[in-house]
């Protein structure tokens, strides 16, 4: 990144001897921050929850202004199809065609006036200093003259109504959600009152939640401030503040996990099973969360095994199992299992899915995946469930979840398995009376709105012969 030359220094172009003595404007740091997220995200696809919170460690930014790099950039990048829609009337060329470093400053400027409602002057001024020091003179010129027409438009709302969209096309533009996802969201709900409220509840920074593996809860509870979570005994919700800085945190006693993926974890765990049970097995294991918990709430005797076909997500599950006895970790593809058919009583298939129910934790996911992306993981989601049931005995139970609402993700995948004759569904609500909401007919949803938690889809089949 080209930094802009000190102030009293030689401007570029200047005779050597004469000091350029204007003021140079020294750049935002929260600004700056949350652009190189932006910019790295559609540069390198990067994931803005794992780069942000590097950048704010080793920027050492204060309290105040670390929030406000979060918000901008978590929000900036949740809201860029409204932005885009804002900018696309604004630019007289494609938004494609332009410099990308120059569309994702616009989008950060228009951010700050549309939803932060940020003093038009401070963020325009500050954009365009970003763009001069990053870009170069020429695009602050026009970064400038289109974020002073969208401030001169007022704030979304009224930028909605110039925009004049209806229906599915508005609410997608006032929540910030593509069409295709508003969609998919009222197909899962089958209920319209709560498809906005679901939709908005996307939008809102979440909490941190943590499990307590082995360490009582009460003492995470005390050592962490936090609050008991509503629905897993071994949740703690906290308000804020770094968790790496717990000591149970830091020794693996406890971690960061989302209460729903924990329920997730404990539905495999609860479910009625006829004849022994010794051994399971968590198919698609990394990065190692579910397959922590299991291993410390199992019966003793019972053997884990956690596979996961990437090395690297293997290793992180070998490290989230430190310190547990009698567990065995693999790289393997469930498709093609290094194991017997039949070896396993209890079966867990965390599917690789489109992470569309985690999108309040990865804001740029809704527009990096698309309706196109559904069907190809659909199917392997179907082939892996299929190999579960065959990894499991007879009498034996696979637990079958994804982090995702989309129907066909969820439910479809689950009746196909469902519709073998040697298979049959365990209703998963009664399994779980504590929490309210979550039928979703004999499976289990879990919604943001509703329980504060991912969008985790829960299922239980269990093999007859």
């Amino acid at each position: 990144m080209t930094r802009p030359p000190r102030r009293g220094g030689r401007g570029p172009g200047r005779p050597a001897g004469r000091q350029d003595l204007r003021p140079r404007p020294q750049l935002d740091g929260a600004r700056l921050t949350a652009y190189d997220v932006l910019d790295a995200v559609s540069a390198r696809e990067a994931y803005a929850n794992l780069l942000l919170p590097q950048l704010l460690r080793e920027r050492k930014l204060d309290t105040r202004d670390a929030a406000f790099a979060t918000q901008l950039a978590y929000g900036a990048l949740r809201a860029r199809g409204t932005l885009d829609a804002v900018l696309a009337t604004l630019v007289d060329r494609p938004l494609g065609e332009l410099d990308p470093r120059v569309l994702d400053l616009l989008r950060l400027g228009a951010y700050q006036v549309l939803d932060l409602r940020v003093p038009a002057h401070a963020a325009v001024d500050t954009t365009v200093d970003l763009t001069r020091a990053i870009v170069g003179p020429g695009p602050a010129g026009l970064v400038n003259a289109v974020l002073r027409k969208v401030a001169t438009g007022g704030d979304r709302a009224a930028w909605l109504e110039r925009l004049d969209a209806s229906g599915d096309e508005r609410l997608a533009l006032a929540t910030d959600h593509p069409r295709w996802v508003v969609e998919a969201w009222r197909e899962a709900l089958g209920d319209e009152s709560e498809l906005e409220a679901a939709l908005l509840a996307d939008d809102a920074a979440p909490e941190v939640h943590l499990v307590a593996r082995r360490v009582p809860r009460e003492q995470l509870v005390e050592e962490s401030g936090g609050e008991p979570g509503p629905w897993s005994p071994y949740a703690v919700r906290l308000g804020g503040g770094d968790p790496g800085r717990l000591a149970a945190v830091r020794s693996g006693a406890a971690a960061v996990q989302d209460e729903g993926s924990q329920l997730a974890a404990l539905l495999l765990a609860r479910a009625p099973l006829e004849g022994p049970d010794a051994a399971w097995l968590d198919m698609c294991a990394g990065p190692g969360g579910k397959s922590g918990l299991l291993a410390a709430v199992r019966p003793a005797g019972v053997r884990l095994t956690a596979a996961d076909r990437a090395p690297h997500r293997a290793e992180l599950v070998r490290q989230a199992l430190r310190g547990e006895d009698d567990v065995e970790v693999l790289v393997a593809d469930g498709r093609e299992p290094p194991w017997a058919p039949g070896s396993f009583d209890r079966v867990l298939v965390d599917a690789p899915c489109t992470g569309l129910g985690a999108l309040r934790r990865r804001p740029e996911v809704r527009w990096r995946r698309t309706a196109d992306d559904v069907a190809p993981l659909a199917e392997l989601q179907r082939d892996l469930l299929a190999h579960a049931l065959t990894a499991v005995r007879p009498g034996g139970v696979v637990a079958y979840v994804t982090c995702s609402p989309h129907t066909a993700e969820t439910v479809a995948v689950a009746d196909a398995a469902a519709a073998r004759d040697d298979v049959e569904v365990l209703p998963v609500a009664p399994l779980f009376p504590e929490v309210p909401g979550m039928a979703r007919g004999d499976y289990g949803q879990l919604w943001p709105h509703r329980h504060g938690t991912d969008a985790m889809f829960l299922s239980l089949l269990r093999r007859t012969r």
